[in-house]
């Protein structure tokens, strides 16, 4: 224990706060107890109050200043002791950058130098396991087709797809890559990261070595690996539907010889701490790359001594806190004083409460719910019951189910605009009375069909109005409740009823529809007339501007 000591050594100051607290926690104590004595005596004090001793309350009140005190002494965590702990290797960062242009179809790489490297990169993918590696394709220009991760699969998914129409733009730019793999790396940190930039040709109006030094400077190095001839090599392209096979040519009809630039490359990977690999014409072996260069910049096993790591302490800290806690609060449960007085009136009471819910439950019942043509819903016995004849009513206010009531027993009477109107009030009144709620508004629909049914011979445009205000208030109680089914099939009869009343309204009488079209249309024509009228304004002389300034007329 010699070389016992905290980590986090300024959560020490956090003690002054809990020493403050619990003192206040005894003040606080000790005060309540003094008012309480100036109120009634120590024998009145038995038998109506319910709390600890005054040893029991202390001797809580202190196990809590012992819960926060190993609490704080676990957040400056101590540690002692040390052992040796073997690092493994570090997962490298590494963004594969494949050139995509059309002259990566030649084949003096069989098949041809695109999927030669795209072989030896599913083949690289073995060696990386552990690593984050990303794929980006260029050639004109640069997509980032996989960004960095460590699931290979969708990275061979990926590389599947790779093509020469993977990047719409023609040409080699080395700079768009760079740029690209080293806004796609995370932040800095204890990881190598790499890119690795597979590319056969010339660099075309870019500026390679400017983004090679952005890269160097947030530590990233770049492999470059060169197709090609540096002397230059036409390119022989195979048709793969018709077999034929023609040298590739530019927009201008000139054969296009490919010609790698290997200084480029060499400064790129001078600049970064890299390293050069030019393949030149032959087969490419990402395996033997990896192992003679790759692996080299990643990060490998440490030496065997491993590193120190200091035994951690705050685990024993937390225990102790949440066991002085879990004392504290069973120290003031223990103790309570009570009267048996006291409990035969506290359990009175709490019989007679539980009666009342009891009796409350018990009146929960629903109304049937109608459907258009069937009776609406009825009061049940948690409804209060009607006034007698001649009795004058209750004020203030009115019971909302009362109200309720009331409206059903006009209803009944045909009375139906009273109805509506105290099952509107009714509703209105209900407030969190989401059974009264419901039915209110399940009725006031089937009041809406029942006036509908009165309008619908005398004035059918008055019922069809009646017939969506019905609707409406259906589709209100499919809300408030939605897995009933009477309302829903309530709004579908609703619905077709008002579609055929619609439709046949629409028929009565043709008359009216023809001269409707026939005032549609003399609009049509006046409107027509205007707008030749304003046209005519641009003579041929005012200029293009003319349309613009009478646009707004």
């Amino acid at each position: 224990m010699s070389d016992f000591r905290f980590a986090e050594p300024q959560w020490v100051h956090a003690l002054w706060v809990l020493i403050a607290f619990v003192v206040l926690l005894f003040w606080l104590d000790r005060r309540g107890g003094a008012a309480l004595e100036r109120l009634m005596s120590s024998r009145l004090q038995l038998r109506l109050v319910q709390r600890p001793s005054v040893a029991n309350r202390r001797l809580s009140l202190l196990l809590l200043g012992f819960a926060g005190f190993f609490l704080i002494l676990a957040l400056m965590r101590p540690q002692w002791g040390l052992h040796y702990v073997s690092t493994p290797r570090v997962g490298a960062e590494i963004m594969i950058c494949l050139d995509v242009s059309k002259s990566m179809l030649a084949e003096d790489v069989a098949p041809n130098r695109l999927e030669r490297a795209k072989a030896e990169i599913r083949d690289l993918l073995h060696y990386l396991d552990g690593d984050h590696v990303g794929l980006i394709a260029f050639a004109g220009r640069a997509s980032v087709l996989a960004p960095l991760t460590p699931d290979f699969g969708f990275l061979r998914l990926v590389l599947d797809g790779v093509g020469v129409r993977s990047v719409t733009r023609g040409g080699t730019r080395l700079e768009e890559p760079i740029r690209k793999a080293v806004a796609g790396f995370g932040p800095a940190g204890d990881v190598s990261r790499a890119i690795l930039l597979i590319t056969d040709g010339e660099d075309h109006d870019s500026f390679p070595l400017d983004a090679a030094k952005a890269a160097a400077e947030v530590g990233i190095r770049i492999i470059p690996i060169g197709f090609g001839d540096e002397a230059g090599s036409e390119v022989i392209i195979t048709d793969p539907e018709t077999g034929a096979r023609t040298r590739l040519r530019d927009s201008s009809g000139s054969i296009v010889r490919s010609r790698l630039d290997g200084g480029t490359l060499r400064e790129i990977a001078l600049v970064t701490g890299g390293a050069y690999i030019p393949a030149g014409t032959g087969a490419l072996d990402l395996a033997s790359i990896y192992r003679t260069h790759i692996a080299r910049l990643t990060r490998g096993l440490l030496t065997g001594r491993g590193k120190a790591v200091r035994q951690e302490g705050y685990q024993w800290a937390v225990l102790l806190g949440l066991v002085s806690l879990v004392l504290s609060v069973g120290v003031a449960r223990r103790g309570r004083r009570s009267v048996p007085l006291l409990e035969r009136e506290l359990g009175r009471k709490a019989a007679a409460f539980l009666a009342l819910g009891v009796l409350v439950a018990s009146t929960q019942a629903g109304a049937q719910t109608p459907e258009p043509g069937v009776e609406p819903a009825q009061a049940t016995e948690q409804s209060a019951p009607l006034a007698p004849a001649g009795e004058p009513e209750q004020e203030p206010p009115e019971d909302p189910r009362q109200i309720y009531n009331r409206g059903l027993a006009a209803f009944d009477e045909d009375h139906l605009e009273d109805g509506e109107a105290k099952l509107r009030a009714a509703r209105f009144a209900a407030a969190d009375d989401a059974e009264l709620r419901y039915r209110a508004t399940y009725n006031l629909g089937y009041y809406a069909v029942k006036r509908a049914d009165e309008l619908v011979e005398s004035e059918p445009e008055q019922a069809l109005r009646r017939l969506y205000a019905a609707a409406d208030w259906f589709r209100e109680a499919v809300r408030l409740r939605p897995e009933a089914e009477d309302p829903r099939h309530n709004l579908d009869v609703v619905l077709k009823r008002a579609l055929v009343l619609a439709d046949a309204l629409a028929q009565r009488d043709p008359s009216d529809w023809a001269a409707a079209l026939e005032a549609l249309a003399s609009e049509q024509r006046a409107l027509v007339g205007d707008l030749r009228g304003t046209m005519e304004k641009i003579g041929p002389d005012e200029g293009p501007d003319a349309v613009e300034e009478l646009r707004r007329e």
